[in-house]
Parts: structure tokens; sequence; C-alpha cells
């Protein structure tokens, strides 16, 4: 689960919006399905110590 930074809304990576690309990079971002607000995508390495520890975000 993601928590957006703005809104505070939770949601999967699959429901979020992903980056808009118009800066020509590839996007590093998914955008909160309600207020829209750019986060950053979490890293592969927290969400496999969340796993191993079975914390959620």
């Amino acid at each position: 689960m993601i928590r957006c930074g703005f809104c505070g809304h939770e949601y999967t990576e699959e429901e979020g919006i992903k980056g808009c690309g118009k800066c020509g990079k590839p996007c590093h971002s998914i955008r909160c399905p309600k207020c829209l607000y750019e986060n950053p995508v979490e890293p592969a390495v927290v969400k496999k110590l969340k796993e191993v520890f079975g914390r959620k975000s």
C-alpha cells in the first residue's frame, strides 16, 4: 500500500496513476488517484523488508 504524502489516501500501485512522462525521462512516481499528487515509488528493498518484518506502511 502507498500512502499519499499530501492527502493521506492509501492505495495500491495498481490503483495509482503512473507518472506523466512529460519530461522525457522514465518516471519513478505514482499519482494518487484521489488528489493526483505525485508520490515516489517505494524501492524494492523497502518492500522486501516490510514483507520480512511484517510491517504495514
